[in-house]
């Protein structure tokens, strides 16, 4: 088996290895790649299967059913070889979720209805409820249900029965024996109708147009009979080829037929028009076909030939994907290790909805569940932003897929052309203070899964120098309160608001006025009446002739405050003065 496309075998495993990377880096701090700018190493919401359970215990698997009612898997498989001191073969019923056996029904009625151990080589039906109906050598029709201790079952006569389906009827089967026709009831067994052919080998029932679909790969041609009448009314001619035949699957919902040939897959709708055809690489030949009528795509499990003698040989296996409208391949080829068909053909169940799918491996004699992954797509992307420094900044950033993605947040100094994952910052929205230094940077937001990554448009942050003059109340502690303005009521000096913020200053004894309200971060309050910002100053600030000074820092500030502490210190050496003044007693050179 030669991969058709560059991402098929460890697509899973190989996505997995990026994502522990990039969340390595994201712990870290590392470099992360620049290459790819702003791509992802795979198409948002791209859909890829990886393999995450192998179930064993279950002999030479021969075909797979997941029942719709109780969503247990059903599995009818021969012995394996290898286990001789085990017999295997029966009817399994099997936990879809971990593979585990909840029991097994191995004994079934033989010809004259004694009970023993038989082989289950097909699933033709579910029952109502749970069980299903099942074909077992050499003419066997059984019916059993999990936690059955044995089936029931009758023998259909005649010769051996080489294909058989689910009926028309929910009480009847059509078996195959060679190029003879049958609809059988179910529990008798009985032959209520035949049809003859040049010959055939396989078939499968379009139900809900009333026609069955027989293929003769020796004659190369496909009959087409009338349910109703049971009669040939038409021929469809099928390519020329080697001769081997893979399988006769119908699409319930369209009614197209898909027939496995050699190494391709022949497709006609449901009037016997040739609709496409799939073809295989190297030696993979099409062996197993399921339909998901949810999402209206067809499963095709191709199998190695299994001779490495012939060229492009590697004994693995494929499972593809379709659009049933049109045929196309809608997901990367999954590497299936081990198939081939030296030893038997595979079978796949698919889970309505397409979440998981189960392929039976009749070499290794075991079932690989697959389950379906989303690569991420992204829905939000973090917008830019322009704050003042100090401020504080959240980035937010969605996205979509299964498994749901993680994310790790990215930071570029150099206009894009590197990034680095940004330490600790694996949540949606990241958030930090701004700082002068990192205004110009950019940031994005990768997303990945086990499918691929995808990564957010960059955000541009742009960090400004905090206005000064853009004050307001601020929530720091109460203002000093304002120094003595000059005795003719001027208020020429005043004290300096609190630093901290908050209201500033009082009432001012000898025509001084107290300082005004704080910045919010912290600017120094307006002081001897002023009104906003850092004035420093008495009277109305906004007039020259009343001594205002406009401060905007830090500087000015502290020169207020000595000059408050100055001027305090002089009015009390002033009283102090006057007091004694007035309590000194009379003397002659007083004049009184």
């Amino acid at each position: 088996m030669t991969p058709r496309h560059p991402l098929t075998p460890g697509r899973a495993g190989a996505a997995t290895a990026a994502l522990a990377l990039v969340l390595a880096s994201a712990a870290t701090g590392s470099p992360v790649s620049a290459a790819g700018g702003e791509g992802a190493d795979a198409p948002h919401g791209a859909v890829v299967y990886r393999s995450v359970a192998q179930f064993a215990a279950v002999g030479k698997p021969r075909d797979l059913m997941l029942h719709p009612d109780s969503k247990k898997l059903y599995v009818g498989s021969d012995d394996l070889p290898e286990t001789a001191d085990v017999d295997e073969s029966g009817l399994h019923v099997l936990d879809p979720a971990d593979g585990k056996v909840r029991s097994t029904v191995g004994q079934a009625p033989g010809p004259t209805g004694t009970l023993g151990r038989r082989a289950v080589r097909q699933l033709l039906a579910p029952l109502a409820g749970d069980g299903a109906v099942f074909l077992y050598p050499l003419r066997g029709i059984g019916t059993a249900k999990d936690g059955d201790a044995a089936a029931a079952g009758a023998w259909v006569p005649g010769a051996a029965v080489t294909h058989a389906t689910a009926g028309l009827t929910p009480s009847t089967v059509l078996v195959a024996q060679g190029p003879v026709l049958s609809e059988v009831d179910i529990a008798t067994a009985a032959v209520k109708r035949s049809v003859t052919l040049e010959g055939g080998d396989g078939f499968a029932v379009d139900a809900a147009r009333g026609t069955v679909w027989f293929t003769d790969i020796a004659h190369r041609r496909m009959y087409r009979i009338d349910a109703a009448s049971f009669q040939v009314t038409g021929t469809v001619a099928l390519p020329a080829g080697e001769g081997f035949g893979g399988f006769t699957e119908v699409d319930p919902q369209t009614g197209a037929v898909w027939v496995g040939l050699d190494s391709s897959v022949v497709v006609h709708d449901a009037t016997g028009k040739r609709l496409g055809t799939l073809r295989g690489t190297g030696t993979d030949m099409p062996r197993a076909a399921a339909f998901d009528a949810t999402t209206h795509q067809a499963y095709v499990v191709w199998q190695d030939a299994g001779d490495s003698s012939q060229p492009g040989s590697d004994n693995d296996g494929t499972l593809t994907v379709h659009r049933t409208r049109d045929l196309q391949e809608i997901v990367e080829p999954v590497v299936l290790p081990g198939i081939h068909v030296q030893l038997g053909s595979a079978a796949v169940a698919v889970e309505p909805g397409g979440a998981s799918v189960f392929v039976s491996d009749p070499v290794a004699g075991r079932i690989t569940r697959l389950e379906r992954a989303t690569s991420p797509r992204v829905t939000r992307s973090p917008a830019d932003r322009s704050v003042a420094a100090g401020t504080e900044v959240s980035l937010t950033a969605e996205a979509e897929g299964m498994p749901r993605p993680t994310v790790v947040w990215q930071v570029s100094t150099d206009a894009g052309r590197t990034w680095q994952a940004v330490a600790g910052a694996i949540s949606p929205t990241y958030t930090f203070t701004a700082a002068l230094s990192d205004s110009g940077r950019r940031y994005r937001a990768e997303f990945a899964n086990d499918a691929g990554a995808a990564r957010t448009a960059v955000a541009t942050l742009t960090v400004t120098i905090p206005d000064p003059t853009a004050g307001g109340s601020g929530d720091g502690g109460p203002a000093t309160s304002g120094g003595a303005g000059h005795t003719d009521g001027t208020g020429s000096t005043g004290s300096a608001g609190s630093t901290t913020g908050g209201s500033g200053g009082g009432s001012v004894p000898d025509g001084g006025s107290g300082g005004g309200s704080g910045g919010a971060s912290g600017t120094p309050g307006t002081v001897g009446g002023g009104s906003t910002g850092a004035t420093v100053g008495g009277g109305d600030p906004t007039t020259p002739g009343d001594g205002a000074l406009a401060s905007t820092g830090v500087a000015v500030a502290t020169l207020a405050g000595s000059a408050v502490v100055l001027t305090t210190a002089g009015a009390v050496l002033l009283r102090r003065t006057r007091t004694r003044t007035r309590l000194r007693p009379a003397t002659p050179s007083d004049g009184r």
